[in-house]
């Protein structure tokens, strides 16, 4: 075996891997050969269907693996990663409150969101904002310490 059909052989072992991992059993790959004109490539179907599902697997002429999904895709994959990102911010401004032991987590929240956008219209254009989280609940905690248990206040009884 010649280390060319080696290479093919791991990069469609690859392919397979993936598939697997994604769970798509009808995959399409296609093969990007150069013609003599180096504008133009030809593409060959290796395997699948020109009209199968997403993603299709393409190799390229050094032998590297790309993928071609559509831009419904792509934004679909922009709208599931945004919603887990505000997700895991939630989640951890959540976290955050409650390890400050408020008295109603829905009030601290409330103001941690307020302070939130305050922090966002500050920020400009820019919708990326980066927020310490600990010193925003720690900043709420000082100016408003009626909305947590302070725990020095409470006496445990001998």
């Amino acid at each position: 075996m010649s280390d060319k059909e080696k290479k093919e052989l791991s990069i469609y072992e690859i392919i397979n891997a993936i598939s697997k991992d994604i769970g798509i059993s009808d995959k399409t790959v296609i093969q990007i050969e150069g013609t003599q004109d180096p504008d133009i490539k030809r593409l060959s179907l290796q395997s699948g269907s020109w009209e199968a599902s997403e993603p299709w697997f393409i190799v390229d002429e050094q032998n590297k693996l790309h993928t071609m999904i559509s831009m419904d895709s792509v934004n679909k994959i922009i709208t599931n990663f945004k919603a887990a990102q505000q997700e895991n911010f939630n989640l951890k401004l959540e976290k955050t409150i409650w390890q400050n032991v408020p008295i109603d987590f829905q009030d601290v929240w409330a103001v941690a969101m307020d302070e939130i956008r305050m922090l966002s219209k500050d920020n400009g254009n820019s919708k990326v904002i980066n927020v310490d989280l600990e010193a925003l609940v720690g900043k709420i905690k000082k100016e408003h310490p009626n909305l947590f248990i302070d725990l020095k206040d409470l006496q445990i009884l001998k």
